[in-house]
């Protein structure tokens, strides 16, 4: 999905540089996704995300995506580990999900469609790795409890007791056994009464009198559990409820984020995390170009929560996170599918060589945010294949049009997937910086690229 450039003036132009170079939100550029799912494992964020196809006018959704971050601001695209192919009794849509980790494994709730009831069904994939391949854990759905299942999310608790609540019209939990496979069978699936005091008022509807809507999220904080969700109708708000028990009984706080106006979707999905000392919310908007409500993409802010524990309200924000949770490392190999932004590109994944960036094109770039150049750096190094031509890379600091401090010419490799090491010489790169390839050399696709790496003085 390119995000085009229309040139109308050279004013326009300069309106259009620095607002991307301010832009964080949406977090992915390159292709549209949903209902964010973030995992913190080690010292990286985890990202579980579905993907609203180019073309989509309804929830069309083939496939899983995962991103991970070490800084809050770079993120590393891992492709798609998991399709509704993945399970042969499902038939499509691959809806909201949940990724969590257990004894060195990680478990993937997902929503799709069972090509037996004709409606949507939990299922749950199992992989060694949070990047994947994953693989159908049971080789049936988990939860075919009846309409409604949908946006799965699972908790861990301190006692080791896992849940999994979902849906919508209504809410569910179960009580997930060690294996995380299955069940509690005895205490079967529970509905959680959708009360006024739980979940506060819906105006003008007799039929669903509550606030709440769908995409839960569980999560815990001292002796508290937070309870997350999709609110009021469509179009949707942001809001939570709070309890001491993580089955309830809940009571109603506030609204987290109000109705995205301007950019938003008319739904809404929140995930909530703590990372590196600070507290991020996602959540999902429109914002990108012919973006919508069937066609949404991720973002995140940085919050605090309050004294008292409650959360505050929080605005949707095209800065995102604007402070970084560590410095990037130019001097080692870094992938190019990796950063704050990427303007024009797209990726794809191929055999050994995995997710790479292509439809590279002129005046394309991408952003890598608070690069750390020490004392400076000498060279750089990109890993590229080009079918034709070729083209250049421009090593620029903290713009588009910014401080030019190298050029990586990229020549003919013979192929478009055969790759071969360009390289090129930096000067004036030194402390930390924002850092933008630039990509130019005419008309046309120019080369594909895989990863980059600079040498130090």
């Amino acid at each position: 999905m390119k995000i085009p450039f229309k040139v109308i003036s050279w004013m326009w132009v300069l309106c259009l540089i620095t607002f991307f170079a301010r832009a964080q939100n949406p977090i992915i550029q390159t292709i549209y996704t949903a209902d964010p799912a973030p995992l913190v494992h080690r010292d990286r964020v985890y990202l579980y995300t579905g993907h609203d196809e180019d073309t989509a006018t309804y929830f069309r959704m083939n496939d899983w995506r995962v991103y991970s971050s070490a800084d809050m601001v770079n993120w590393t695209d891992h492709g798609s580990p998991l399709s509704f192919e993945t399970f042969k009794w499902a038939s499509g849509d691959a809806w909201a999900s949940h990724c969590i980790s257990r004894n060195g494994k990680f478990y993937w709730y997902v929503t799709a469609t069972d090509k037996t009831l004709k409606r949507p069904v939990i299922g749950v994939a199992v992989s060694d790795s949070p990047t994947g391949p994953f693989k159908d854990a049971i080789g049936k759905p988990l939860i075919t409890n009846q309409w409604g299942d949908i946006d799965p999310t699972a908790f861990i608790d301190e006692d080791g007791q896992a849940y999994l609540y979902w849906g919508n019209p209504k809410l569910w939990y179960v009580k997930l056994n060690q294996d995380m496979v299955s069940y509690d069978q005895k205490v079967g699936v529970v509905e959680v009464p959708l009360t006024k005091e739980s979940f506060a008022v819906r105006p003008n509807n007799t039929q669903r009198t509550t606030s709440y809507e769908e995409g839960p999220w569980l999560d815990k904080r001292g002796s508290l559990y937070y309870l997350l969700y999709a609110a009021g109708g469509v179009p949707e708000h942001l809001a939570y409820s709070t309890s001491t028990s993580p089955t309830g009984p809940w009571v109603y706080r506030d609204t987290i984020m109000t109705v995205i106006k301007k950019g938003g979707a008319f739904t809404n999905h929140p995930g909530l995390v703590d990372f590196k000392g600070k507290s991020y919310l996602f959540y999902h908007n429109g914002a990108l170009p012919n973006g919508g409500g069937f066609r949404r993409s991720v973002a995140v802010e940085e919050f605090s929560f309050n004294p008292d524990g409650t959360i505050p309200r929080i605005l949707p924000t095209k800065e995102g996170v604007t402070t970084s949770a560590a410095f990037l490392n130019p001097f080692q190999k870094t992938e190019a599918e990796t950063g704050a932004w990427m303007q024009g590109v797209e990726t794809k994944t191929q055999g050994n060589t995995g997710v790479y960036v292509t439809d590279i094109q002129e005046g394309d770039y991408i952003k890598v945010r608070s690069v750390d150049f020490g004392a400076g750096a000498k060279s750089f190094q990109a890993s590229v294949a080009a079918g034709g031509t070729g083209g250049r890379i421009e090593v620029r600091l903290d713009s588009p049009s910014g401080q030019l401090v190298g050029t990586c010419p990229v020549k003919s490799t013979g192929g478009e997937l055969k790759w071969k090491t360009a390289a090129g010489k930096i000067k004036g790169a030194t402390g930390v910086k924002d850092l933008y390839l630039v990509f130019k050399g005419g008309q046309g696709a120019l080369f594909n690229f895989d990863w980059w790496r600079f040498a130090s003085k």
